[in-house]
């Protein structure tokens, strides 16, 4: 109890904590806080620490790492801070879970050991059981011997005619009174009411006290008139009386069929009735050799009462083969050969001449057998106690063991708690430590993939990591987008560069935001020209073209929310071209690799922005057959235009398409970003620099 007591409030303890750690509300995160530079791969991303611009990091576009995917999901499993040692609820829980792991074998062995001293507890009950059954047993053949003896010396008695004795009837009958009053128990007995009456009719059932007065009735008749009683009467009256007394033995042996002791208990049980039947068939012997030849009928009662008992003997002898040694002594004696040589003259059953002293001669030879195979009984039923009492000792070292056991482990237990309490602390100081290093690790490897995935596409950066090499490909079907601001050269000569960077860092990451909603992969900015492509480095088939054009309207519409710095209410103005075709695709350069597209397709995108107007998609003839094939989006023919480089090329207009395309106010919000650190300059200018007037 000691035990269970110290560790659940050990756990309480630490639920608790747990608990008001929650209703705390204590959070711990860490930000990375940083940004690509823009070049030849990106678009400008400054760090910023204010509420307004963490938003807008959290919001904007970048790409994604296999750790970024790992957090998150697991950022959405409620048991995450049971992962984390680095915050107080985590080092709780991990210390809740290194308690309850040796507890539960703990608690499985103080089941186990429980379960095992209740079994040791029945088993000394079970052999507590036994003990009493085998008493009651030992009782039970007891009064079967005293009641065969006293049936002997009565039957001498009546044979005789009361003139002789071979013992003191009256000490006789003492004894046999005395073996049954020492019975634990008492079952009830069949007695003969006559000797003449069948056998079911002649069976009265009594209990112990009408038993006994009806022996004595018996008793004192044969002693008063034995000329009147008969061998036969005598016989069957006292054979009933063995023959319910060895059934309830029987009976007694049959509930402890479960125990080793019960194979010297049937060899007991057919002991007894080995002499039982012996003792029957003396009687028919001591009338063949007083009174002549036995009837037909005796003749056959004495055959198979002698065969019962030599069966029983070998029965006997059989369950327990540690008697053979003396039965063996027994019959090589002289006394024996006697018996066998008399017997046998019964079973010839031939005319003899009636001999008192032959019958008498007789009667003391079997008499001494019986007498033998007593002694066998005694030795048996010693060795049934031997048995008992070893069995008993052996149950009682058991009991003492197992509650040792038990008694050891309730005492072992708080020490073991104790000592993996102690060290799951310095396992969670050292797990504190590493998972710094490792989150430290972590967020520069996060870092450094997210730079790498923002010049690269992510496919190619992941060939990139794991080949070292990335050979160049040539793809048959990919469209070119190109854009850039109407009258750049003019806003970049009347604003300041802060300014500069300011307004095109909020066009392009609105523009970088509209794009990941499309099948497209951005391939640089250089200045205020923005190119995107699709169908590379991952094909899509004809998808291509439909997602290039989609997104060229919808960066169109996404484009005119945003004011020209220093021009009043004069909204931006982009020219957009667009061509489909085959280029070529691969990593150029080591130190600064970048994913270049090389090909005629692209310098002819580029020149359907470079002559188109503000305002408009322009496309070459190529697209817009590729975009009726598709349909769904509606082209106005411009005309035939001289192109450098190309000559004449009949080009045309994307005007709309037949579908939906996002309302501006999706985006609407991103028109007035501007980068952190032009807060910092207006609120910490340099000594030797001036914001510039506004017109």
């Amino acid at each position: 109890m000691f035990t269970f007591r110290f560790i659940f409030q050990l756990l309480e303890r630490s639920n608790a904590d747990y608990l008001c750690n929650e209703a705390g509300g204590t959070a711990g995160g860490a930000g990375d806080g940083g940004g690509a530079g823009a070049g030849a791969g990106g678009s400008l991303l400054l760090p910023t620490h204010t509420h307004h611009n963490l938003q807008l990091d959290k919001i904007s576009v970048r790409s994604i790492s296999s750790e970024d995917i790992s957090n998150v999901g697991s950022g959405r499993c409620c048991s995450a801070a049971a992962r984390n040692p680095a915050i107080k609820t985590g080092r709780r829980l991990q210390l809740m879970q290194m308690i309850i792991l040796p507890f539960i074998p703990i608690l499985a062995l103080i089941v186990q050991t429980s379960l095992t001293l209740q079994e040791i507890l029945e088993y000394r009950a079970d052999v507590a059981d036994i003990e009493t059954q085998v008493t009651i047993a030992t009782d039970l053949g007891k009064v079967v011997t005293r009641l065969q003896l006293e049936r002997s010396e009565v039957a001498f008695y009546i044979f005789t005619n009361g003139s002789k004795q071979r013992a003191n009837l009256t000490q006789r009958f003492a004894n046999t009174d005395h073996a049954l009053n020492n019975m634990t128990t008492w079952s009830e007995i069949s007695v003969p009411t006559a000797p003449d009456e069948d056998e079911d009719d002649r069976e009265v059932m009594l209990n112990r006290n009408e038993f006994q007065s009806r022996l004595n009735e018996f008793r004192e008749r044969v002693r008063l008139e034995p000329e009147d009683s008969s061998i036969t009467e005598v016989m069957n009256w006292y054979t009933s009386i063995n023959r319910g007394l060895l059934h309830h033995l029987n009976e007694q042996i049959k509930e402890t069929d479960n125990s080793g002791v019960w194979r010297y208990l049937v060899g007991f049980k057919n002991l007894l009735k080995s002499i039982e039947c012996q003792n029957i068939a003396t009687s028919f012997g001591i009338r063949y050799y007083g009174r002549g030849p036995l009837t037909a009928e005796n003749f056959v009662s004495y055959v198979r009462y002698e065969f019962m008992a030599r069966e029983m003997i070998n029965s006997t002898l059989n369950y327990a083969p540690i008697l053979k040694a003396m039965y063996t002594n027994i019959t090589s004696s002289k006394k024996y050969h006697r018996v066998k040589l008399m017997s046998n003259m019964v079973l010839k059953n031939k005319p003899n001449i009636s001999d008192e002293r032959s019958a008498v001669e007789y009667n003391e030879f079997m008499h001494n057998y019986t007498d033998d195979l007593r002694i066998l009984q005694k030795a048996l039923r010693r060795l049934i106690k031997e048995y008992v009492d070893k069995t008993l000792v052996e149950a009682d070292r058991k009991e003492a063991i197992g509650i040792a056991i038990l008694v050891v482990v309730l005492l072992v237990s708080p020490i073991i708690i104790i000592l993996v309490k102690n060290a799951a602390a310095t396992i969670q100081l050292y797990a504190m430590n590493l998972s710094q290093k490792a989150k430290e690790l972590k967020r520069e490897k996060r870092k450094s993939d997210s730079l790498l995935f923002q010049m690269l596409p992510p496919s190619v950066a992941m060939q990139l990591k794991q080949t070292q090499q990335v050979p160049a490909e040539l793809y048959e079907a990919v469209t070119i987008y190109f854009s850039d601001i109407v009258g750049f050269t003019e806003i970049a000569a009347e604003c300041t560069p802060l300014e500069v960077v300011t307004f095109l860092n909020s066009i392009y990451r609105v523009f970088d935001e509209r794009i990941e909603c499309y099948d497209v992969y951005k391939v640089e900015t250089i200045g205020d020209s923005y190119m995107v492509a699709s169908g590379l480095p991952v094909k899509n088939g004809n998808k291509h073209i439909t997602e290039i054009a989609t997104m060229a309207l919808d960066l169109l519409d996404a484009s005119s929310v945003f004011r020209i710095p220093r021009a009043g209410d004069e909204f931006v103005q982009i020219r957009c071209g667009v061509h489909t075709g085959p280029v070529v695709a691969g990593i150029v350069g080591t130190k600064m690799p970048r994913y270049c597209l090389f090909g005629d397709t692209v310098n002819t995108a580029s020149r359907m922005e470079s002559t188109g107007e503000a305002q408009k998609i322009h496309i070459t003839e190529e697209m817009h057959e590729a975009l009726q094939q598709v349909g769904g989006y509606k082209t106005e023919h411009r005309g035939l235009i001289d192109v450098k480089g190309k000559g004449l090329m009949s080009t045309y207009w994307l005007t709309c398409k037949d579908g939906p395309v996002r309302a501006r106010e999706e985006i609407s919000w991103c028109a007035d970003m501007q980068p952190v650190f032009l807060d910092h300059l207006k609120l910490h200018p340099p000594t030797n620099y001036k914001l510039p007037k506004r017109k």
